[in-house]
């Protein structure tokens, strides 16, 4: 029998990798520059999904708060930390590589739609060796709006050629953004979680990459 989905879209922070370390690392050299407490990292990896000004205005409302000139100037300086050490402990999650080689194998098209800033995701997957796995990559600033609008999930559709997709993430931006761009979700339960994984309001919910292409094939039997 085919496969179900002619595409899959993937997020990339706390979806394909663990970028934790990283991001967090780049949270508190802002906030250390503003002479703010750092916060632990799974404080700030549920701070994650909605881009990186988003991420920091969380961090300092929960260290006290800023104003948006300093936001501003706070987000420079998070920016030009994160570029020079984007890839010190970013890696992908376990099974996430061979679920990419299995849906190639099956003809899948592949693509990444993320809040991240579209150079710095290129650069991550670039220098993970990753990059040329994804017919797509659609960042944070690729268009005029960012997840949650689902027009980068439609941008996604139509730049691999069109078909039926799913989407594969961790956040409630992914969730919103599959959903109003009328495609399957399924959400990640090791990502980047404010919220209980159950409650992202998913189709479908995984523990792990192991799981990915069965869920696909149930979903798509819906």
């Amino acid at each position: 029998m085919a496969f179900p989905f002619d595409i899959v879209g993937f997020d990339m922070d706390g979806t394909l990798l663990d970028t934790s370390g990283d991001l967090a690392a780049a949270v508190n050299h802002a906030l250390a520059s503003a002479d703010r407490a750092p916060l632990p990292v799974e404080r700030i990896t549920t701070m994650i999904g909605g881009g990186a000004r988003h991420m920091l205005a969380q961090g300092m409302a929960a260290t006290g708060g800023c104003t948006d000139a300093e936001l501003d100037v706070l987000h420079r300086r998070l920016l030009a930390y994160y570029e020079a050490n984007m890839v010190v402990d970013t890696a992908p999650y376990p099974h996430a590589l061979a679920a990419l080689d299995d849906l190639a194998a099956r003809g899948v098209v592949l693509a990444v739609v993320t809040n991240k800033i579209e150079r710095y995701a290129a650069e991550v997957l670039d220098t993970l060796g990753l990059r040329d796995r994804f017919a797509c990559l659609i960042g944070g600033d690729t268009l005029a709006v960012g997840k949650p609008d689902p027009a980068p999930i439609r941008a996604m559709i139509e730049r691999c050629g069109g078909g039926r997709a799913a989407f594969v993430g961790d956040s409630v931006y992914d969730v919103r953004a599959a959903k109003a761009a009328g495609v399957p979700v399924i959400g990640c339960s090791f990502g980047f979680l404010d919220r209980p994984a159950a409650d992202l309001g998913a189709d479908a919910v995984i523990d792990g990459f192991d799981a990915l292409v069965p869920t696909l094939e149930r979903l798509g039997a819906t």
